[in-house]
């Protein structure tokens, strides 16, 4: 291995004591490849075990806690102790290659597609629709299903240590329900969980009790609490670069064995603000310092890219769709091969990449998303 790059390869343990054998995550990628039922299918353990064993730990794809959570067709589900087997299944294809295995755990709020809830009726702390094509109204929740949805998280939790998994991420990010709670254009409400920014910040923060208090009543070994949030909205009115200061500052006092920084890319600055360009993942670092880790990710492909990041004092990294087009990206940087790397996606590669048919098609419907040959 190149010498430049052994920082990155160093361990890191978090503050829950698990450790990880280098600082390069799997970032979380829905694939859309789980059964009806919720349960996991065969291509889409092929698919986390092609891409285990290189990284430090790998963030599986987002999984629903309570059934009218469901985002996505073809999501795996958390939400019923059946599902606990299937649950397994992802976690022991990972750690039999060697690394960590984190579940994402999620609601989608009134992002979640209508046909693919029970009931047709996606809900959300108000009832105002996303700004977006073909998007419907949500009814509004009432104080006890948060109440119920805040107990789901946790119950995800316990889940997730009964199948054996190192830990969780609470999916705090890309317009999900934990997102509209905080956000000023999906929450309207004037009672304990909306009207102002604190009160904003009130769900996402019980939801972190909930999975920190499943941990320490069912979990015995060290066990892994990640948040993952996004910096900012475009709508108006929406979440600003100060506002999620502000939510990073509570999150920060909480025990997290990190935040993940959900950004298209790296260096990426405002949505809002045109003029402002700093990196939003390079102001959540310096405003945080070392009260808890940051992981960094969006649109690092070299390894050359993947060591500028870490020069921001960063101290994770995940790597998205470049473990998409490359799974043996950290083992030909270790073994001096980062020439080899692809940074491309080919039809030709995709048995090799356990890439099933399912899986192709959604990731090469997104236009643009990756760089197809």
């Amino acid at each position: 291995m190149n010498p430049k790059y052994e920082a990155a390869f160093k361990p890191f343990t978090f503050r829950s004591g698990v450790e990880i054998k280098n600082r390069i995550t799997m970032a979380p990628m829905t694939n859309t490849a789980a059964h009806e039922n919720g349960e996991v299918s065969d291509e889409e353990v092929a698919y986390y075990q092609e891409r285990a064993g290189g990284v430090g730990a790998v963030i599986t794809a987002c999984t629903y806690v309570t059934r009218n959570g469901k985002g996505f067709p073809g999501e795996f589900g958390a939400d019923s102790d059946s599902l606990i087997p299937s649950l397994k299944r992802v976690a022991t294809a990972i750690q039999e290659k060697g690394s960590k295995a984190i579940l994402q755990i999620f609601h989608g709020g009134r992002m979640c597609p209508p046909e693919e809830l029970l009931d047709g009726q996606p809900i959300a702390p108000s009832a105002v629709a996303a700004e977006r094509d073909d998007a419907v109204v949500p009814r509004e929740m009432t104080a006890d299903e948060i109440d119920e949805i805040i107990k789901a998280f946790g119950e995800a939790t316990r889940r997730a240590i009964e199948a054996g998994y190192d830990g969780v991420e609470i999916h705090g990010a890309n317009t999900y329900l934990i997102q509209q709670f905080f956000s000023p254009h999906s929450n309207r409400r004037t009672d304990k969980w909306g009207g102002t920014l604190e009160k904003r910040m009130s769900f996402p923060l019980a939801v972190v009790d909930a999975v920190k208090k499943a941990v320490s009543d069912h979990a015995a070994k060290p066990f892994i609490i990640g948040y993952r949030l996004s910096p900012e909205e475009r709508e108006n009115p929406g979440i600003t670069m100060e506002d999620t200061l502000q939510l990073v500052d509570k999150l920060a006092d909480q025990d997290l064995d990190y935040l993940h920084i959900s950004v298209g890319g790296f260096w990426k600055g405002s949505i809002r603000d045109d003029n402002d360009q700093t990196s939003r993942v390079v102001m959540i670092q310096e405003r945080v310092g070392n009260r808890v880790p940051v992981m960094g990710v969006g649109m690092l492909r070299t390894a050359d890219e993947v060591m500028k990041a870490f020069e921001t004092g960063v101290p994770l990294i995940a790597l998205g769709r470049e473990l998409i087009m490359e799974p043996q990206w950290v083992q030909k940087v270790q073994a001096g091969e980062e020439d080899k790397i692809r940074t491309t996606l080919s039809k030709k590669d995709q048995k090799e990449l356990a890439i099933s048919d399912k899986i192709w098609e959604y990731y090469t419907s997104i236009p643009g998303w990756l760089p197809i040959v």
